[in-house]
């Protein structure tokens, strides 16, 4: 191209009578000629070489990855310019169904939609950007996770909207599910959500037993029974209901409809209800749990109803729900869906404004009054000790009734992330045990592990009672267990040894929190984390030790062997003693592992009674 275009400007200078020198004429012929290019096999190499470059070492991507970009268009907004929620709920649910079916390889439907937080309105002219991607593949059921930001393309300006979590299942040709192959994660961050995908799968399973122990140990509502009814609106009045017919271009390729577009609809009749309590138009703020019951087809009526539960100072909750019919009106409805919304009203300035109170009904009114609240509890616990980041958790949370399961969560989570690091670094190895450092940010988190002759499931029942601690780590006195949450959680009150340079020994309330594996390939877990209980406060006795994150993990190697890994993210009082031992100036943590090691081959045989005094 470069000879072509210096020959095309010579032509030029002799069309006017400009002298051009010899060699240069020389050079342009041959050069169009093809005499002055490299030989076929240098040029093949220069080819390869090319390639080569051009093909040079990238993150792979996810195959299941699917991007969606959508501008923002009129027809997509409010009466404030801003996108639709709806509207934004129809691309998340689609871009996750497609994520879904490129692993599945067959149509998918929704299930349910975790809590879904909303950060940030979107305007008329901006950029939607949503990517998702299959997380973990269950049996027939894959979590499928969903990043969602905005781009403002004349600032250049990019913002995170949400983050959520789907669940879908994949549909053979006659409706039944499916059987779906494993997922293999790749990249770190990858492994942190597969591995973690298990224990926000079960925190779905707990969900309506979670609500109903709050609401058993609650105490009654105080505020409802000594209302005295004036200013309130009566919760009546914002009752909504409108039909939907199920048209074609709501539904999939099967002929079902698309989540996305369910949750579009209840979205708009839960707006109108709000609307009707503030006399003003609300923004949504949170969605809670959706959990589709059952399939709709074209076709189908959808009845949707809305109405406010309740109202705070600055917030309210609309209950919603979906049913479906057939043209025949003597067929019962069928419940598709229910889920609850959380409003505000910004006023100018964009700050909440105060809401006027709920009058409940009698009898129905007053249990979606009472569970309102409870549910606005749940979902504080699940914002703050669930969504968000691990050094952003107190290292002490309460423990209560309502939020034991998110503790549990938040403890398996911490620990898995943990595991599933890639930068350790081997600070030394004595004999059969090696321990790893990881520095990262606030922390540093050391990891002790070796091999043993033992079954992995023997290891872990022998590991996750912290009451025989002391037989084999020195640094245990005592542990009480405190409290039995369940059979997977428990509560602890340990009493460690004085170390040096300590005027009184410590204490701490212990978490633990024992996982099976979920699937073939999945470690046995014992997780650990400092919480506060009332009934054992600090005492003056004891200096009140915390612990961040840390716990066992085991892995089995064949039949007799087992990998046993030990992690902790050290705190500042722990961080001395960890220091002195990843720099070689004491070999207490690897003398003490090697305790280990004795304690479980001396108790391998004896499952049965272990099992019991568990």
């Amino acid at each position: 191209r470069a000879t072509l275009l210096l020959s095309r400007c010579l032509l030029k200078m002799v069309k006017g009578n400009i002298i051009v020198p010899e060699e240069i004429l020389n050079f342009c012929c041959n050069g169009l000629q093809g005499s002055t290019s490299p030989p076929r096999a240098q040029e093949s190499g220069e080819r390869e070489e090319a390639q080569g470059a051009m093909a040079s070492p990238s993150p792979a991507r996810n195959p299941t990855e699917v991007q969606m970009s959508q501008l923002v268009l009129p027809c997509h907004t409010n009466h404030r310019n801003e996108l639709s929620t709806g509207q934004l709920l129809k691309w998340i649910d689609t871009a996750a169904c497609l994520s879904a079916e490129r692993h599945a390889g067959c149509p998918c439907v929704t299930a349910s939609m975790d809590d879904i937080y909303f950060e940030h309105t979107i305007s008329v002219g901006q950029v939607v950007n949503i990517k998702a991607k299959v997380n973990r593949a269950f049996n027939s059921s894959m979590e499928v996770g969903i990043q969602v930001s905005y781009e403002d393309l004349c600032s250049g300006k990019h913002c995170s909207i949400c983050k959520a979590y789907a669940t879908f299942v994949a549909q053979g040709p006659s409706g039944s599910k499916v059987r779906l192959e494993p997922l293999t994660p790749q990249t770190e961050e990858e492994k942190i959500e597969y591995s973690i995908a298990a224990e926000r799968r079960r925190m779905r399973l707990v969900h309506k037993d979670t609500l109903k122990d709050l609401l058993t140990h609650s105490p009654p509502d105080t505020e409802l029974e000594t209302r005295d009814g004036s200013g309130a609106v009566p919760a009546e009045k914002t009752r909504v209901e409108s039909v939907e017919l199920v048209l074609p271009p709501h539904a999939n390729h099967q002929g079902n409809t698309f989540g996305g577009q369910i949750m579009a609809w209840m979205e708009n009749v839960a707006t109108i209800a709000a609307s009707r309590l503030c006399h003003a138009h609300p923004t949504l703020r949170a969605i809670e749990m959706f959990h589709f019951r059952g399939p709709s087809q074209v076709g189908d009526r959808l009845v949707l109803k809305a109405i406010v539960n309740n109202a705070f100072k600055n917030s309210m909750e609309v209950g919603v729900s979906a049913e479906a019919y057939g043209q025949e009106m003597s067929i019962s409805r069928r419940h598709i869906n229910s889920a609850f919304m959380t409003f505000e009203v910004l006023d100018q300035q964009g700050r909440p404004r105060t809401l006027p109170m709920v009058a409940p009904e009698p009898g129905d009114g007053e249990r979606r009054y009472r569970e309102a609240s409870a549910r606005k509890k749940i979902r504080l616990d699940r914002k703050y000790v669930v969504s968000c980041k691990q050094t952003e958790v107190p290292l002490s949370v309460p423990w209560d009734q309502s939020n034991k399961v998110y503790l549990s969560y938040n403890n398996v989570s911490a620990l898995k992330t943990l595991i599933a690091k890639a930068n350790w670094t081997l600070a030394r190895e004595k004999e059969k045990v090696r321990m790893y450092t990881l520095e990262e940010d606030k922390f540093l988190s050391f990891r002790i592990e070796m091999s043993v002759c033992i079954t992995a499931s023997r290891a872990f029942s022998l590991l996750s009672n912290l009451r025989r601690r002391h037989e084999w780590d020195s640094h245990y006195v005592s542990a009480e267990l405190v409290q039995k949450v369940d059979d997977d959680d428990m509560i602890y009150h340990v009493v460690s040894r004085m170390l040096r340079h300590e005027s009184k020994p410590q204490d701490f309330v212990i978490l633990a929190s024992r996982r099976k594996p979920c699937s073939r390939g999945d470690p046995y877990v014992v997780a650990f984390r400092s919480v506060t209980l009332p009934t054992h406060p600090a005492r003056a006795e004891f200096t009140r030790g915390e612990t961040l994150c840390s716990g066992f993990c085991i892995w089995p190697e064949s039949e007799e062997m087992s990998k046993v890994a030990y992690y902790n993210q050290a705190t500042p009082g722990y961080l001395n003693y960890v220091t002195t031992n990843v720099a070689g100036l004491s070999s207490d943590i690897c003398a003490t592992f090697e305790a280990c090691e004795k304690f479980l081959l001396k108790n391998k045989e004896d499952l049965i009674s272990r099992l019991q005094d568990f």
